[in-house]
């Protein structure tokens, strides 16, 4: 056992200083990564100067119908009228930055008062912490509700406005985005770089040496996944240091259970490059296994586009790739606090993955 361990530790060494003297390598370790966040923190932490929001209309008041009609048609065109089903799926949505705020409209909005003239309070809801985008909702809503109460000549205004924040505090658009380019990293981390160096190493003969040691597969595998792994983890330290940074991401949940559950996710995305790299003879087969199997994993696990936003048959084959529980518990811990024991699920089926890829991983590996 010793032996074994020592003989492990020891390609540990060897991989690692191979690695830092390769400076291409470690501009794809960690640059190109920052160079995605760069972008995407960019594009998705820009606020755009449109309101999406939702009417939640109680009232069954001509004047409320036909209030809610005028807004959808863009009479005020700095709001744009996102369709929901209820105030629960308004709210959700709010929270998770794709609505700024929601129109309530109450039962006895727009009927009419003591003057026989529509009357009532528009209310303005927003989730906590976005004041800014609270404030510039209530302020056109103001605006719209002055606009019609000087078209009826009313002395004193009938219909009014009130704001209020409610539930959680909102995601920012950048900070849900970013739990997805973390998935991101690590993958290309574990795919595209693990996959295509070992037959890299195969095709220059550094494996056909050590086979003439007394050395396994079994050893050459664990130590370049001990590597990658921590090479990975040190490539998502810095992620999260510009991200917080530059683009002043929040950590909603429990930094212990979100490392917890990286050091898991970075182990299996290093398991599947393993795999791949351990069968394929050259970098052609290499290429193409990588294509295979990043594509669908990049598309449909929700790293870049929200698996809520796919048909309910796409959602169901997208719970079938490895990355989407990857995703998913990034967005749970970070996003949205959750424990670990609300992970479980994903926590069990990273680790199975993990376990199962290494396995075959040792029994399909090709020494040259």
């Amino acid at each position: 056992m010793k032996a074994y361990w020592t003989g492990v530790f020891g390609q540990v060494v060897a991989i690692a200083k191979r690695i830092m003297r390769d400076k291409i390598a470690l501009f794809f370790t960690f640059l190109f990564p920052l160079i995605f966040l760069l972008v995407f923190g960019t594009i998705f932490n820009n606020q755009s100067a449109s309101l999406k929001v939702a009417i939640i209309n109680h009232s069954d008041s001509r004047f409320a119908k036909q209030f809610v009609e005028n807004a959808k048609k863009g009479d005020v065109s700095v709001l744009k009228i996102q369709d929901v089903s209820g105030m629960d799926e308004a709210k959700e949505k709010m929270k998770r930055s794709q609505l700024d705020g929601i129109i309530e409209l109450p039962v006895d909005f727009g009927k009419p008062g003591a003057d026989h003239r529509p009357s009532g309070t528009i209310n303005v809801l927003y989730a906590k912490g976005s004041d800014q985008a609270g404030s510039t909702l209530s302020a056109v809503m103001t605006q719209v509700a002055d606009g019609i109460n000087k078209g009826m000549g009313q002395p004193e205004a009938p219909l009014k406005v009130a704001s209020q924040a409610v539930g959680d505090k909102a995601l920012k658009t950048f900070d849900y985005t970013f739990t997805g380019l973390l998935a991101f990293s690590l993958m290309s981390m574990g795919i595209f770089g693990l996959a295509n160096q070992m037959p890299t190493e195969k095709q220059k003969g550094a494996y056909r040496r050590l086979r003439a040691a007394p050395f396994t597969s079994g050893q050459l595998i664990l130590a370049t996944m001990i590597v990658y792994t921590m090479i990975s983890l040190l490539s998502a330290a810095s992620m999260l240091l510009v991200g917080h940074l530059m683009f002043r991401f929040q950590m909603r949940g429990d930094w212990l259970t979100f490392s917890l559950f990286l050091m898991l996710a970075a182990a299996m995305m290093v398991s599947l490059g393993l795999l791949m790299g351990s069968w394929a003879k050259n970098e052609n087969q290499s290429s193409a296994l990588t294509n295979i199997v990043s594509s669908p994993m990049m598309f449909l696990s929700g790293a870049f586009f929200p698996s809520y936003l796919f048909p309910e048959w796409l959602r169901g084959i997208s719970q079938f790739i490895p990355m989407a529980s990857v995703v998913d518990g990034f967005r749970l811990i970070m996003a949205e606090n959750a424990s670990l024991f609300a992970v479980s699920g994903q926590v069990l089926v990273v680790f199975s993955v993990t376990v199962v890829v290494y396995f075959i991983s040792t029994r399909v590996f090709r020494w040259e």
